[in-house]
């Protein structure tokens, strides 16, 4: 493989937020030929790592890799989170919103009301006998939890689509996704100014109340941790579902064991999570010089993590382009890994099982996979199927 820098379009043959359908074979070339690859991102020069090892080692040492690569990426709209955060402010911020976004924090009803919305959301389509389950189901039933959880009236439903999928743009055209940052600060500032006068029994006003060592957020930082929320959250939900879902059906005796015994819906979404996870890659910056596998990496330089990849990297998973639920010892990193591993990845699963239980429970083995070519799973950025079209 060339050694010079290419940029990542040329790389994957096409913008890495669009419709990319074939990933791994880049992968698998980048493990075995340049697991180390300088890419271009502008004008300067980037690394892309592909190799579970390397990736892990990563995303685990604090001390040679930052986050605030993501100040110069996804942070313009999001604003300034933990994503972008190390060392004492990262823990400092992660125990003011961790807690609020605990299954324990939200228990009592809440998983009894998120069964009612999906149940909400799959009677308008239970008694047609055919969906397209992405549109349908997976694109807005996370959102839907969104607004419960936000305490949002439903009304704003659609609005919040079209700001969290602005939001993901920023990189292809900065005005949309800038916009789009401005218009959700304008929502959201007065709704957490009124939470912190009078709380209410939701996520706004638990970020707003939080405390740690006698320090609260403040009004903008919790702003920008709900736009992070809104985008990444429901976006990996979205993703998790859908990716679940094709897997399942397009691999019957899975299907049919799972939709037995619930009991295994939970390795089945790991296995979903390792054999092509919601989001393929993230960023880290270089703290000082340094050598990866042989390869010199400048202080300051970026690395292009590529967690999709590790995730089928055959030294940590043998035949990794299968889907299995039965490997033993899979440990995917979906969701990160270390101090950074996701702070929302309890919620993501809570939100999933419920969602398929309930998609399980109404129309169970009944679902069949429809004929059709444009049906697959794609993207780079966020990945996913684009449709899941079903007859039942």
């Amino acid at each position: 493989m060339n050694p010079a820098p290419v940029s990542l379009e040329d790389l994957f043959g096409g913008p890495i937020i669009g419709p990319v359908r074939d990933p791994h074979s880049v992968y698998r070339r980048l493990r075995r030929e340049a697991p180390v690859l300088p890419v271009a991102m502008g004008p300067q020069t980037a690394w892309f790592v592909s190799r579970y090892d390397e990736v892990k080692e990563v995303l685990r040492n604090d001390d040679l890799f930052s986050n605030q690569s993501n100040a110069k990426g996804v942070s313009l709209v999001m604003g300034r989170t933990i994503i972008e955060m190390d060392g004492r402010e990262h823990l400092k911020h992660r125990n003011l919103v961790t807690p609020a976004l605990a299954p324990r924090a939200l228990k009592g009803g809440f998983p009894k009301r998120v069964r009612e919305i999906a149940d909400e959301v799959i009677d308008r389509f239970a008694g047609r006998g055919n969906a397209d389950l992405v549109a349908e189901l997976t694109f807005n039933y996370p959102l839907r939890v969104f607004t419960e959880i936000l305490g949002l009236p439903l009304e704003q439903l659609e609005q919040f689509h079209h700001w969290a999928i602005d939001l993901t743009h920023v990189a292809q055209d900065p005005a949309r996704g800038l916009a789009a940052a401005r218009k959700l600060a304008g929502y959201l500032l007065p709704l957490v100014q009124a939470r912190r006068a009078e709380p209410r029994d939701d996520l706004i006003s638990r970020l707003a109340q939080a405390e740690v060592d006698g320090e609260r957020l403040s009004d903008e930082e919790v702003v920008s941790f709900l736009r992070l929320l809104i985008s990444a959250g429901a976006e990996t939900t979205y993703h998790l579902m859908g990716t679940t879902l094709y897997a399942l059906l397009t691999h019957r005796p899975v299907f049919e064991r799972v939709v037995a015994d619930r009991s295994q819906l939970r390795r089945v979404l790991d296995e979903a999570l390792r054999w092509d996870c919601p989001v393929q890659i993230v960023t880290r910056e270089a703290k000082s010089d340094l050598t990866l596998l042989d390869v010199p990496i400048p202080a300051g330089a970026q690395l292009i993590v590529g967690v999709g990849s590790a995730n089928r990297d055959e030294r940590q998973f043998p035949d990794p382009d299968r889907f299995d639920p039965d490997r033993p010892d899979a440990e995917h990193i979906a969701f990160g890994f270390g101090k950074h591993y996701c702070a929302g990845s309890r919620l993501a699963y809570l939100e999933a099982e419920i969602g398929l239980e309930a998609l399980f429970d109404r129309l169970g083995t009944r679902l069949r996979l429809a004929a059709d070519p444009e049906c697959g799973i794609v993207g780079v950025a966020f990945r996913g199927p684009n449709r899941l079209p079903v007859g039942f």
